[in-house]
């Protein structure tokens, strides 16, 4: 494995082929102590205050949830999270809002109705058409007609700040993820990871790549977007007295009008024209990542 020690600036890691297959989005162009204190430590207290509101303090806190309770450790890792906005998967058969409870989704919507979140929200976006402006296009327009379609759909937030229709809070306390791909994700799509919490990001806390063999320091406040649901990944463990929370935003594919498939029987013939046109859809979509053609940086 290789530890690239990055430091929050904005860095694309290409392919063999020169196109953007990871954008390191890092800080905002102000300085990161700015960044920090107007943005990343109040996204993080209020991220903790939501937690404890939902769980109670006690709950909140435990570190390991199957050992002591008995219940199934999460398949992305042992620490609370919740979802919300439009998604499609689990038995639906089509997109629609998740469902939350009344009080849940209250506090969600307080935390996206905060100034550091819409931040967060919005220099994603802008790294986000930066790095992959064709991708991000497709994103936005795939995801007006799916609420065109179908008023009752809730946007997280305005699509002049996030085209993405579902964000996750990972509440921690310590937010360790296991080895995971995202298969809910648009297969050739990327999803937003912003780190938040009080942790040295030296000693704990990295980006795991693992089918590159890549370790990426990945500081709090920063942000990094990858292709999830075709790069396995997960993150280092951290200190325990530190804490790690995370804000985790994506697209998923059966969202897209293009990908939604609701029938329960199928032919020979027509699960074989269905093959070809995943084929045909992953083709076109590798075609929307961004040739570099700027400095590069060596990992």
């Amino acid at each position: 494995m290789r530890v690239y020690e990055w430091d929050g600036v904005p860095t694309p890691i290409v392919d063999a082929d020169d196109y953007i297959l990871i954008a390191l989005g890092g800080f905002p162009d102000n300085g990161k102590g700015d960044w920090d204190e107007e943005v990343a430590i109040p996204a993080a207290e209020a991220m903790q205050k939501a937690a404890i509101t939902m769980y109670s303090e006690p709950k909140w806190r435990r570190k390991h949830m199957s050992s002591k309770s008995g219940k199934p450790t999460p398949r992305r890792g042992a620490h609370a999270s919740k979802s919300a906005g439009a998604s499609m998967g689990g038995g639906q058969t089509h997109p629609q809002n998740l469902s939350l409870s009344v009080r849940n989704a209250a506090i969600l919507a307080s935390l996206f109705a905060l100034e550091p979140f819409r931040r967060i929200a919005g220099f994603t976006n802008m790294v986000f058409y930066a790095f992959a402006q064709q991708l991000h296009e497709f994103y936005r327009t795939e995801f007006d007609k799916v609420c065109a379609h179908d008023p009752s759909i809730l946007r997280n937030l305005p699509s002049r700040l996030s085209v993405f229709s579902t964000a996750t809070f990972n509440f921690g306390p310590a937010t360790v993820t296991f080895p995971h791909i995202d298969f809910r994700n648009l297969a050739w799509g990327w999803c937003a990871i912003t780190a938040l919490g009080n942790f040295d990001p030296d000693r704990g806390g990295h980006l795991v790549l693992w089918d590159l063999k890549l370790v990426i320091r990945f500081p709090p406040g920063s942000t990094i977007l990858i292709p999830s649901a075709f790069l396995r990944h997960s993150n280092v463990n951290i200190a325990p007295h530190e804490t790690r929370f995370f804000v985790y935003t994506i697209h998923p594919g059966g969202a897209f009008p293009m990908d939604i498939d609701t029938s329960k029987t199928t032919t020979p013939q027509e699960r074989e024209q269905r093959r070809k046109d995943r084929e045909r859809r992953w083709a076109q979509g590798i075609k929307m990542y961004t040739k570099w053609d700027g400095p590069s940086r060596t990992l």
